[in-house]
């Protein structure tokens, strides 16, 4: 069995962390960031992100998307789908057709 390399990083905000990737996310940075409640609070980190990159905050600004187009963001998978198509129907949304 083989065993990736880690290296040290540290962020911007001095926070030391290891990693075997190239990613530069600090995952202490992004669980500080992580909301409390509401639809983002449901994702994973980088579906979270995908949708913030994308100008997506709201319910609102989610219905005016097609999943199809939803599933073309990097960081979005399709088991983020059914988490956002619940989150739409609790609030009497859906998505675009």
């Amino acid at each position: 069995m083989t065993t990736s390399k880690r290296s040290l990083w540290v962020c911007s905000n001095g926070h030391e962390y290891y990693k075997s990737s190239d990613c530069p996310v600090c995952p202490i940075c992004e669980q500080e960031r992580k909301p409390d409640n509401g639809f983002l609070a449901k994702l994973s980190a980088p579906a979270r992100r995908a949708l913030e990159h994308n100008g997506i905050t709201t319910l609102q600004q989610l219905a005016t998307y097609s999943e199809k187009e939803i599933l073309q963001f990097h960081g979005i998978g399709p088991t983020s789908v059914p988490v956002l198509r619940a989150s739409l129907e609790e609030s009497g949304l859906t998505f675009i057709q």
